[in-house]
Parts: C-alpha cells; structure tokens; sequence
C-alpha cells in the first residue's frame, strides 16, 4: 500500500470514527430518556442509569392521572402544529416570492425589517403579546397560537434565498405569456417547484409548535385546550411530589409526531437545506 492510500485510509478511518462518536453523543440523551420512562421517582433520584427498569406501566398510569386525556392532548398539539405549519410556511412563501420578483417602492426597507425581526428575541414581546391578547379576549382560544404565524421572518428569509437557486423569473414570464394571473402563477407554477424548501420549513415549524410550551401556558387555562407538554408540566405542579418518571413518559410521547413528520419529509429536508444556503 502506497503512503497516499494510506493516508487516505486513516483519513477515512478518523472521519468516520468522529461521526460515530459524535452520532452516540446525540443519541445518547434520547437514550437516557427512553430508559427514565422505565424507572419509579426514586430510582431516577438515585442516580444515572444505562439499564431499563419495570415501572413503565406505573409511570403511565401516572401520567393519565392527571385528569386530563392524553389522546385529547394529542389532538390539540397536532391541531395546533398543524395549521401554523400550515399558515406560516403558505404565507412566508407568498412573501418571499414577492420580495424576490416585485420591484416596489420600500422593497430594501421591508427587507431590512425582516432581517431586523430576526434578530429580536421571541421572549421580549411575551408581555405585550399577552396584554393584547387579553384586550382582544383570545384567551383559551387557539387563534393568538395559530393566526400569528402568518408573520415567520426567518422562514420568508429562507425561502427567498432558496427562489434564488431556481429559475422563477423565467417561468413566471412563461405563465404570463399564456394568460395566467399572478395567483395562479404562484399557486401552480411556484410553489410546486419550492417543495423541498417548503417541506423543509414545514417540519421545522411543525416541530417548534408541538414543542411549544411557554405561549401555550401563558394563553390557555381550560384543560380541555391543554397541549401535550402542558399535560407533562401538570406532574411537576406540586414542587413537593414531582413524579419524574411520568413526566419522562410525557417528553417520549411527544417525539412520536416528531418522528413521523420527519419520516415524511426527511428525503426534502437535506435538499432544501442545501439550495436554500445559496446566496446572491
């Protein structure tokens, strides 16, 4: 063997060694979870363990014993999830193709505003979000949760960087030589061809409105309403007796949706996620 081959075996041999590594390290917080929804409170107080105990059923008995159904939960974070997904990824790509292909007056100043949102943290606007939902009287009401997301800077940003590896202009000048409107360009000549960015999005959203737990509970106090992480909060209400092992079984049930929308749409994401990164 020559030193060149063999410098590109250790080479491979390290590469694919810090990929293993670095795949357990992932891996292994989810697996610490998947063994805690096995062990009783006090045995998770004991201490780190590697090996699955027997108490599962006890733990989802404790996790029904909330009061609260679980599959209900689960209707109302899908519903939820589902149409911000929805809402947010339709809107921001409306937005993004018309910041990408109108010349109008503004159109730098909005951009900037865009990126400017992006930089404020979520967190700073909880209190005036609140008070206006209250003033409004949205509360326990999934319309401040969902309508809200019509407005996503990060994901217009994304999708008009993601317009830029595709040949918009010319397809759009296409459609309006035979005939079509504005609308019908966008809905049937744009927005097929944007569908590994959109899936893309999608899951992200998806996935940050299942997790959502901090708008959820400032917003909605009818138990009928709750979310699945509210549900897994309710154990810990009493500081005195926090039942860890059931609210571990809430945190693995809730990457069941997780997991399937990602089975879904994993063969867009990598796509998406590679074009999108093009810049001008």
């Amino acid at each position: 063997m020559t030193r060149e081959k063999r410098h590109i075996s250790v080479k491979t041999i390290v590469i694919h060694a810090v990929m293993v590594f670095l795949g357990l390290l992932a891996a292994l917080p989810v697996y610490l979870v998947l063994v805690n929804i096995t062990r009783s409170t006090a045995e998770i107080n004991s201490g780190l363990s590697l090996l699955p105990s027997v108490h599962l059923g006890d733990n989802w008995r404790v996790l029904n014993s909330t009061g609260f159904s679980l599959p209900r939960g689960f209707f109302n974070s899908f519903f939820i999830s589902s149409l911000t997904s929805l809402c947010a990824t339709y809107s921001s790509a409306m937005a993004a193709y018309g910041v990408y292909m109108y010349q109008f007056r503004g159109r730098r100043a909005f951009w900037g505003l865009i990126m400017f949102v992006m930089l404020l943290p979520t967190s700073v606007a909880y209190i005036g979000f609140f008070r206006m939902v209250f003033s409004l009287r949205l509360l326990d009401s999934y319309i401040p949760l969902i309508v809200p997301a019509i407005a996503s800077p990060a994901v217009v940003f994304f999708l008009r960087q993601y317009l830029l590896s595709l040949p918009v202009r010319e397809l759009a000048d296409v459609s309006r030589i035979d005939g079509a409107g504005e609308f019908w360009t966008f809905n049937l000549i744009i927005l097929p061809i944007m569908g590994p960015a959109l899936a893309t999005q999608a899951f992200f959203i998806f996935l940050g409105a299942w997790n959502n737990f901090m708008l959820p509970y400032m917003l909605l106090s009818d138990r009928e309403l709750f979310t699945v992480p509210m549900i897994a909060a309710l154990l810990q209400a009493d500081i005195h007796n926090v039942d860890f092992g059931g609210i571990y079984l809430g945190i693995a049930v809730s990457f069941i949706p997780a997991i399937c929308a990602y089975a879904f749409a994993s063969r867009f994401i990598i796509s998406g996620l590679t074009m999108g990164s093009l810049k001008e």
